[in-house]
């Protein structure tokens, strides 16, 4: 460490430990550096700290660091024999050294001891310490030196030989530290070292006063200009301003440039925390960055605010807010020891304020408070405020910064900043400081509230467009995923449903429509409405892709999206399938678990217009598994699809507890596959749909042929009567009797030539279907008391749990179901 120039100084000499000293009193002090790990072990010793402390870098590495530094933390009274004299103690120290070696600290610490050297006199010890975070095993970095040789042959020169810290100050030299430091680290990587230094420079420089009016910081074993005359001035001029007295003439260049260096300061921590901040949309991360780029450099104490609206990230009524209004505590950063403000003011808490309190006075007009010094008296009006938790002694004493955070005039929230009682008063300079803090602050977070706001709104879009499937239909089993892509945002494309048909069938249906964001979002509500629409119709898959394809293109020239539909008829246990571009489905044989990509004609993509679409029928046995998704499963940015597809069938054929697992087991499968290949997360959204292909068995279907004549109803009514009976559901004989009946009663009447068929179906419902070769589809009407006929629709409305009609190739079909009674569990 080099110190100033001092009057009669002796001519050159060389110290015991071989340090020159130069002529004038110019002198260097070998600095000792000790690294400790977040065990508690000496980790790094320099050849400094063997000189200081006297022992080896092999005595000291490993062992606990409280035994060999020094740990006191107070220096004694000396006795009169002792050369230097007594010295008093240093204000504000805080806590010993033995308190950083232990974790207590999170912030830096300073202090003297003696150290009882072996078979040696008492060394006064100077020693600093800085609590390190980050990715290495480095907890501490403790800096020590020798006061002694920081004397002089001429008593009195010195008042008082006392350590601190200069935070952020523009001493000559700061920038040699961080080039030198890691010099002295050379058991550390590079990066290890680097981050050391940035960890060093960010929490303050250490110093040595020299008296009340002479500061000069430590540097590792190279000189720093003392310029104790400038320094003095400095001082002189800071007083006079503090005062605001007039500045003498000598002092008032001076003072320009004390002004000058102030400015330059803080527009370097205003752009040094423009540049933390806002590196994310995410409106969490954004206000842990607000926490933390302030904490400690500008206040020891930093309590984030926001209305609850924003939390939620909601729309809001932009007045100004009142006593009723609602904020949350959503970050609290400081260099306290850890815990100390957790159960008194936690995150996440919210409370309205009173007017009379600074906090209500910042969020109404939109501007700093600043309160100087925290009274007694206002430490217990602004404690009311926290029922059954006193934390008055949090801030009692300690000066306080209360900023908005607002954009666009709009307040969002405030910062709650304070300072320890032994750091310097916030000041009308710091308002400014911490005003234009704020206002930048403001934007980001008002940038990641908009996107968090509009983020709400795409999932809930996304969320209302996405159909909720049960889990059982008529012979199958179904289980669904949706995952949204990861770094296009949680709005696309892609989507699957189910819908039943009638016969006890079910259509699948997956589809991607190309692009992200609300336009694909969009397009995909209208596909998806369109195919639920021209399904219940009962439409052939390939005509429902030609019908969908036209209304594709009426929409616009942009609309392009692959589809893939699918008819399941558990009673004739078979698919039919057509395809609009899309990936092929993969068919998982329950007889041997063998796994297939079905052949099907690929089709173009729904809006390209004037391609014909071409189904297929495929036989399934109980217990085939269909699989059914969107490429952004199967598919990644440079790597070959058929990799992708060769996975799926590979995963689909795994055998699963459940359905949700095999899904899962899919999803696993595929994710690892472009994970090992070195491809990255996937970036695409990814719809998957697997059907259980369970079937319906042949004792569960009755099926008649009636002649279109009157005397045949009664047959139909007897028929249903004698199977239920069979099939054990006597309780539902007259209500399926009575509603047979008026259903084959208007088909004899409207069929004109072929045999009206009937047909019960015994699955998870009762499901009853009467045909005939009438196109005319039957509607519910209101009959009235003289009206002879229309009232049979209107019975069967009352009685069924559902029912409905649809045309057929020869004629309609009418149908419904009545719910099956509980089986008894023994």
């Amino acid at each position: 460490m080099e110190r100033g120039t001092e009057r009669n100084a002796p001519p050159d000499r060389r110290t015991d430990d071989g340090t020159a000293t130069e002529r004038g009193g110019l002198g260097r002090i070998p600095l000792a550096v000790v690294v400790v790990g977040r065990d508690g072990l000496v980790s790094h010793w320099s050849t400094g700290a063997r000189r200081l402390f006297a022992l080896t870098k092999e005595e000291a590495l490993g062992r606990p660091a409280a035994d060999l530094l020094p740990v006191t933390g107070a220096l004694p009274e000396e006795d009169e024999d002792t050369p230097y004299g007594a010295y008093a103690p240093y204000d504000g120290l805080g806590p010993g050294l033995g308190v950083s070696l232990g974790g207590g600290l999170a912030y830096p610490a300073a202090g003297r001891a003696r150290l009882a050297g072996p078979g040696t006199a008492r060394v006064d010890v100077l020693w600093w310490a800085y609590p390190l975070v980050g990715p290495g095993e480095e907890r501490l970095l403790v800096l020590a030196a020798d006061a002694d040789g920081l004397r002089t042959q001429e008593a009195g020169v010195c008042e008082r030989i006392a350590p601190g810290f200069a935070l952020h100050t523009d001493f000559p030299g700061s920038e040699e530290l961080a080039r030198r430091l890691p010099e002295i680290l050379p058991s550390m990587s590079v990066d290890d070292s680097a981050r050391i230094v940035a960890q060093v420079l960010e929490l303050g420089y250490p110093i040595l006063e020299f008296s009340q009016n002479d500061r000069v910081p430590v540097t590792p074993d190279w000189g720093v200009p003392r310029r104790a005359e400038r320094r003095e001035r400095r001082e002189r001029a800071v007083r006079a301003l503090a005062a605001g007295q007039p500045l003498p003439e000598e002092l008032r260049d001076e003072s320009e440039d004390l002004e000058y260096a102030a400015v330059r300061e803080r527009l370097e921590f205003l752009n040094e925390v423009s540049s933390r901040i806002g590196t994310s949309l995410d409106l969490a991360r954004t206000i842990v960055e607000v926490s933390k780029a302030v904490v400690p450099r500008f206040t020891d104490v930093a309590g984030t605010y926001l209305r609850e609206q924003v939390v939620a990230g909601e729309g809001f009524d932009e007045g100004v807010p009142d006593t009723t209004t609602m904020w949350h505590r959503v970050a609290l950063e400081h260099t306290d020891e850890p815990g100390r403000w957790d159960d008194v003011v936690p995150v996440g808490e919210a409370m309205p304020f009173p007017a009379h309190t600074p906090f209500f006075q910042c969020m109404t007009t939109g501007e700093p408070v600043l309160v100087p010094h925290i009274s007694e008296e206002m430490g217990h009006a602004i404690a009311s405020q926290f029922d059954k938790r006193d934390i008055r002694p949090l801030i009692t004493g300690r000066s306080m910064l209360v900023v908005p955070l607002k954009a666009r005039q709009v307040v969002l929230g405030f910062m709650i900043l304070l300072r320890h009682p032994e750091r310097r008063l916030f000041d009308d300079m710091d308002r400014v400081t911490g005003a234009e803090l704020a206002a930048r602050a403001g934007l980001v977070l008002d940038n990641a509230r908009m996107y968090t706001y509009q983020e709400n709104v795409a999932e809930t879009l996304q969320d209302s467009m996405l159909p909720h499937i049960p889990p059982r239909m008529a012979g199958c089993d179904i289980a669904t995923r949706y995952l949204p892509g990861t770094l296009l945002g949680r709005v696309g494309g892609d989507w699957f449903d189910s819908v039943k048909l009638p016969g006890a069938r079910t259509a699948f249906v997956v589809g991607d429509v190309m692009g992200h964001g609300l336009n694909s979002a969009a397009m995909m509500g209208q596909l998806r409405t369109a195919v639920q629409t021209m399904a219940a119709l009962d439409l052939p898959p390939a005509q429902l892709l030609r019908n969908l394809d036209d209304l594709a293109q009426r929409l616009g020239d942009g609309y392009l999206a692959t589809c893939l539909y699918a008819v399941y008829d558990p009673i004739a246990s078979e698919l039919r399938l057509a395809n609009a571009g899309h990936i092929p489905p993969v068919l998982v044989r329950a007889a041997d678990g063998r796994s297939e990509l079905l052949d099907l004609p690929t089709g173009a993509p729904i809006g390209v217009g004037g391609v014909p679409f071409e189904a297929v029928r495929v036989r399934v046995e109980p217990g085939d598994r269909l699989v059914m998704c969107t490429d952004g499963l199967v598919e990644v940015r440079g790597e070959d699809i058929g990799v992708g597809l060769a996975t799926l069938c590979e995963s689909a054929a795994h055998p699963a507890a459940s359905m949700d697992d095999a899904c899962d087991t899919i999803i696993r499968a595929l994710a690892a596959t472009f994970s090992e290949a070195g491809r990255g997360g996937r970036k695409d959204d990814v719809a998957l749909l697997m059907a259980r292909l369970s079937g319906i068995e042949p004792d569960d279907v009755a099926e008649w042929r009636f002649t279109p004549q009157p005397s045949e109803v009664g047959r139909a009514r007897a028929a249903v009567r004698e199977q239920l009976h069979d099939w054990r559901l006597p309780k539902l004989a007259d209500s399926a009797e009575l509603m047979v009946s008026e259903l084959v009663t208007n088909a004899v009447r409207h069929s004109r030539a072929r045999p009206v068929a009937l047909r019960l179906v015994r699955g998870d419902t009762l499901l009853c279907e009467v045909e005939d070769d009438d196109h005319e589809l039957p509607t519910l009407l209101n009959a009235r008391p003289t009206d002879e006929t229309g009232r049979g629709l209107r019975v069967v409305s009352t009685l069924a749990r559902e029912w409905g009609t649809s045309r057929t190739t020869s004629g309609k079909t009418v149908w419904f179901e009545l719910t099956l009674p509980r089986r008894r569990t023994r």
